[in-house]
């Protein structure tokens, strides 16, 4: 009977010792904030913004690169904290970045097409960052659908493109690899869009989430809630928290030709898609292409992302598959190493000037 009661006593011992450093994580001072590199914006059009990073360093490239984000989340996750920033890292080595930031549309922005971002929106930026700079060519990265619309625009504009980087981006439809892309295929798109106009972001986060329920929303909250006394982990999981649920509606019928001609018809990767009546031919990609993915990707899964460099016109292509998920491709402790560093020295390979990646 003692050892029991002794064991009950170190256990309750335990309990109360994690719940006062508990508490006193929970009630002190958390740093949750995210996007903390400075930037300033250079550029404004409608609800879309840019944001301009230049770097302390000496630059590295002739020419800056511009980053595409996804309309879907928002792109201070490659800024979520610090030892976790993809742009801090390309900052260090001495890289100028232009960042797009698309901004939370409204009702008025219901009717915008992919061709309005890709054509006008996209095109206007590249323009006015080539006219700021003096040059004819830049740097373009693209990430998840904001790739796919950098692989379009680039299409039109191979000239205006030094080297094209997707990554994470989906351009075979026709897979079953991902929940995402089954699902996808039967959805009543047009209900949704005529009903609801712009995509709800609450809706989209809720979908995201069912594709892995038992890892994105118990698997999540039972590893919070083991770690509460550890002000560090509990600072990390808000701001990627914060991250998750601050996110924009998606233009309806921007959506609603994403799904139809992308996710139901295949038409990109068979260089069948058109946008307002232009055919997009991906053998006009003919600049330099990386093109990196995740290999335990559950939205944008390898088979979704693989066919890109066999289907593009340039014989300068590289494909990179890191043993990582969508959103651990940015911001996990292993593949901050390899990510951000090999698009370093990807990029500085194809620019002319020596490298010293830190």
């Amino acid at each position: 009977m003692e050892d029991i009661f002794s064991i009950t006593a170190d256990k309750i011992g335990d309990i109360a010792s994690y719940m006062q450093k508990t508490s006193d994580v929970l009630l002190g001072n958390l740093d949750t904030t995210i996007s903390n590199t400075p930037f300033e914006i250079v550029y404004e059009e409608d609800r879309v913004q840019v944001k301009h990073y230049m770097p302390k360093n000496s630059l590295l490239l002739n020419s800056p690169l511009l980053i595409n984000y996804a309309l879907i989340n928002k792109e201070t996750m490659l800024d979520l904290q610090p030892g976790k920033s993809v742009i801090a890292t390309l900052l260090k080595a001495g890289i100028e970045l232009y960042v797009v930031d698309w901004g939370y549309p409204t009702k008025k922005d219901s009717y915008l097409t992919i061709d309005d971002h890709v054509n006008w929106y996209l095109s206007n930026i590249v323009d006015f960052i080539l006219e700021r700079h003096n040059i004819t060519q830049l740097n373009l990265m693209g990430i998840c659908m904001g790739g796919t619309f950098a692989t379009m625009y680039a299409t039109f504009n191979p000239e205006k493109i030094k080297n094209l980087i997707t990554t994470v981006t989906p351009t075979n439809f026709d897979t079953d690899q991902g929940l995402l892309h089954l699902w996808m295929k039967d959805v009543d798109i047009d209900s949704m869009v005529n009903s609801l106009g712009n995509m709800p972001a609450d809706l989209m986060n809720l979908g995201f989430l069912l594709l892995n329920p038992a890892r994105l929303m118990i698997d999540k909250y039972e590893g919070f809630k083991k770690n509460m006394d550890n002000k560090e982990y509990v600072e990390d999981f808000v701001r990627m928290e914060k991250w998750i649920f601050d996110s924009p509606d998606v233009p309806g019928e921007t959506f609603r030709q994403f799904v139809k001609d992308c996710y139901q018809k295949n038409l990109l990767i068979q260089n069948k898609m058109e946008l307002d009546g232009k055919v997009v031919d991906l053998k006009k990609i003919t600049m330099p292409l990386l093109n990196i993915y995740g290999k335990y990707d559950h939205l944008v899964p390898p088979g979704a992302c693989e066919m890109l460099t066999t289907k593009v016109g340039s014989k300068d292509t590289e494909d990179l598959c890191l043993k990582t998920g969508h959103i651990g491709i940015y911001v996990s402790s292993k593949t901050q190493k390899e990510f951000a560093p090999k698009i370093i020295s990807w990029l500085k390979e194809r620019d002319g000037k020596d490298i010293k990646v830190h």
